[in-house]
């Protein structure tokens, strides 16, 4: 067992809405102490000495919406290469989408994934089931103290996990007892937004459209139609990729401590609008659609004002060429782990946020909401998944030469940024190290309290 000792020192603890001048010590995989000033006993009792030089000392991020692509489509994207991304970008712990081939909807498949991380993953690694029309008994006899929870598609999705029907979702309510993460976009809706344009202005659109196609009401109607469900069967649901000022009307504002129903939006809709359309075309083009400033300024606020509970990226590699098409042919979707807290900090060192609501929305909270063990805080007793943070570095442009991510290329392309990650430990080891991946480590599997 490592019993190792690290004390990280001359950093600024943020954490818990707090930031202070302390230190971590680190005894193997668990945080053993947590202070205010210079330890200096502890400087003094031979262990590691890591000094931080005054940068930001965060909890590890917990990025619980990905498509890491493994199985099946490993073409993009797989648990190694992402995980490498992710811990570059300072985050310790995934929890990954089922849409992979053949898609996550077995007990079987499940574990499947549960034995690939264990073998390649960098970072702590947890999933999500699938919900299908049929394979309520599937969900039935799932251990969820080791998934996060049912992921059910209302709009279009990858492996027949499309699910329209309100009683479906019912049933899947009353008879399976974990939180339910739901893709809120209706099928009908969509399909009628997708004719219309189509026949006015043929095949051959512009990516300004896709917003169109995926509008307003597409999100809200669906959104509305899962939380007014979940109220009525009492059941816990994280609304996922909120992307409308409308669908904040849904939503209770506060701590998630208590809600029934709890909601995420990503980076991209906190930064881009359709503005960036005409400049960015299809890098910027996902599920559901990038949106008017109006919304951009809204999911701000709510963000704030705690209408938005966590802050996850849907990251969701493609090939480059995959992207080339128009608003109807080119894929939805975009790499975001390795820069989505670069991104953020980045944002409140603009004033949009607070570092201190970064932390709460891409740390604690997921951790909060999905009952994981011991992560997500700095505290005593809990895993050292940890960041250290330059957040005052010479200024420099994010580029696709950067990307990790087998796919190659990043939507920030281009960004300028004064933050950087140097240092990202995961359960007490060293996974990155100023711009070093330490490749040997291996991230742990995720319980949840359920």
């Amino acid at each position: 067992m490592n019993s190792k000792r690290t004390i990280i020192h001359n950093v600024y603890v943020v954490n818990e809405g707090r930031s202070f001048h302390g230190y971590v010590e680190i005894e193997g995989e668990f945080i053993r102490s947590v202070g205010d000033g210079d330890p200096e006993e502890l400087l003094k009792s031979g262990a590691e000495l890591i000094d931080g030089r005054g940068r930001l000392l965060l909890p590890g991020v917990i990025d619980t919406h990905v498509h890491f692509r493994d199985p099946g489509l490993t073409r993009k994207a797989d648990m190694e290469t992402e995980s490498r991304a992710a811990v570059a970008g300072g985050v310790t712990s995934f929890v990954d989408m089922p849409n992979t081939k053949p898609p996550t909807v077995t007990v079987s498949a499940l574990e499947d994934k549960l034995k690939r991380a264990s073998e390649v993953s960098l970072a702590n690694y947890g999933f999500f089931i699938g919900a299908t029309a049929d394979n309520l008994e599937e969900l039935k006899n799932v251990d969820y103290s080791r998934c996060a929870g049912v992921k059910l598609f209302m709009g279009s999705s990858t492996g027949g996990m499309l699910v329209d029907s309100l009683e479906v979702m019912e049933r899947i309510m009353a008879e399976v007892p974990a939180l339910m993460a739901v893709h809120a976009e209706d099928e009908t809706l969509l399909n009628a937004n997708r004719k219309a344009v189509v026949e006015r202005y043929g095949e051959e659109l512009e990516m300004e459209f896709h917003p169109v196609i995926r509008n307003h009401r597409v999100c809200f109607t669906a959104s509305q139609k899962a939380v007014a469900t979940a109220r009525r069967m009492n059941h816990r649901l994280h609304l996922l990729h909120v992307s409308t000022a409308d669908e904040l009307a849904l939503l209770e504002p506060g701590t998630p401590e208590g809600k029934l129903v709890t909601a995420e939006t990503c980076p991209q809709y906190l930064a881009f609008s359709d503005e960036q359309y005409g400049m960015l075309g299809s890098r910027i083009k996902c599920n559901p659609a990038i949106k008017r400033p109006a919304d951009r300024e809204a999911l701000r606020e709510g963000v704030r004002n705690g209408l938005i509970d966590t802050i996850a990226t849907d990251h969701a590699p493609h090939l480059a060429e995959e992207k080339l098409g128009t608003a109807l042919t080119a894929v939805s979707g975009m790499p975001l782990i390795q820069f989505s807290l670069t991104l953020m900090l980045q944002m409140a060192e603009e004033g949009v946020f607070t570092v201190a609501e970064v932390v709460r929305k891409m740390c604690h909270n997921p951790a909060v909401i999905y009952g994981i063990d011991r992560r997500g805080f700095i505290r005593p007793g809990y895993y050292a998944d940890l960041v250290l943070v330059d957040n005052d570095c010479d200024p420099y442009t994010i580029t696709d030469a950067h990307v990790l991510s087998r796919c190659g290329w990043t939507p920030l392309n281009g960004l300028t940024v004064n933050n950087k990650v140097d240092m990202t430990i995961v359960s007490g080891e060293v996974a990155w190290r100023f711009g070093v991946l330490f490749s040997g480590v291996r991230g742990k599997e995720l319980r949840f309290n359920v």
